[in-house]
């Protein structure tokens, strides 16, 4: 954040969320890549702060011989995870930056290389019953403003039977402070509040945006999407993990859920 960002709730539409999210991906994949890389790995299938990986919770199943998409692949590390675990895979990403920072790995890393595509997780340009498997951690799901759309888009490209599974911000988060010390063990506002957080430039245009939903929420806008909610993994922080990440800790953790995964089937 820059020493002139200024940070609100308020309403933040399609375009504008869209717009903001791209820039500020494009501006801080280098750097994001730099802080979280060793952490995340270059071909490794993290789920979120605490650090579980895909191997340990296998919330994918088996997706060797699969076709799978991750939507909001950063830099495409769990697509690689997938690729060496025998799926055909696609990365995209709203953002040019992530997608360039994803192609420079796949140089270092040609042995999972996987193909990417820039395109908006609502808008994707693949056709109906295109997928086995959709996923995505910690990518997308928060910076769109039309979720529900988000989920529609996902059904429509999975084939009847495929699963789509993600992890976002646990919904309790967003009533404590993001912090990850005692100060982040306070209720500050209410969880029932989805109003945006932004954050915006010396002119007041948006230059970040995250959106929040409850749980109740998500299962609504998934049950209307057509898809089943088979589980919802609520990851408890490991005795492994004495690593922060932002609002994220083993303090907190410890206390109550920082992370939510999804786990969906197309019927």
């Amino acid at each position: 954040m820059s020493e002139f960002a200024q940070v609100s709730r308020r309403e933040a539409g399609a375009e504008e969320t869209a717009a903001a999210n791209r820039s500020w991906w494009d501006a801080e994949a280098g750097e994001y890549y730099a802080e979280h890389g060793t952490f995340l790995g270059d071909a490794q299938f993290v789920w979120g702060p605490e650090g579980w990986r895909e191997e340990e919770l296998t919330l994918l199943g088996d997706v060797a011989g699969k076709r799978v998409l991750e939507i909001g692949a950063g830099a495409g590390q769990c697509a690689r995870w997938v690729a060496a675990a025998g799926g055909t895979v696609v990365a995209t990403d709203l953002s040019a930056g992530m997608v360039r920072q994803g192609l420079d790995l796949n140089m270092r890393s040609s042995s999972t290389a996987v193909p990417f595509a820039q395109c908006d997780a609502v808008a994707l340009p693949f056709a109906e019953a295109s997928f086995d498997t959709v996923f995505t951690a910690y990518g997308a799901v928060p910076f769109v403003a039309d979720t529900a759309l988000l989920m529609r888009e996902v059904a429509r490209v999975l084939r009847p039977g495929g699963r789509f599974v993600f992890s976002t911000t646990h919904p309790f988060r967003w009533a404590f402070p993001d912090d990850p010390g005692p100060a982040g063990l306070t209720v500050g506002q209410s969880y029932f509040d989805r109003t945006p957080y932004v954050e915006s430039d010396s002119d007041g245009e948006a230059t970040y945006v995250e959106h929040h939903r409850t749980l109740g929420d998500r299962v609504r806008e998934l049950v209307a999407a057509g898809m089943f909610l088979v589980d919802l993994v609520e990851p408890e922080w490991p005795d492994r993990n004495d690593e922060p990440w932002g609002g994220w800790s083993p303090l907190r953790g410890g206390l109550f859920p920082g992370t939510a995964i999804f786990v969906c089937y197309r019927p």
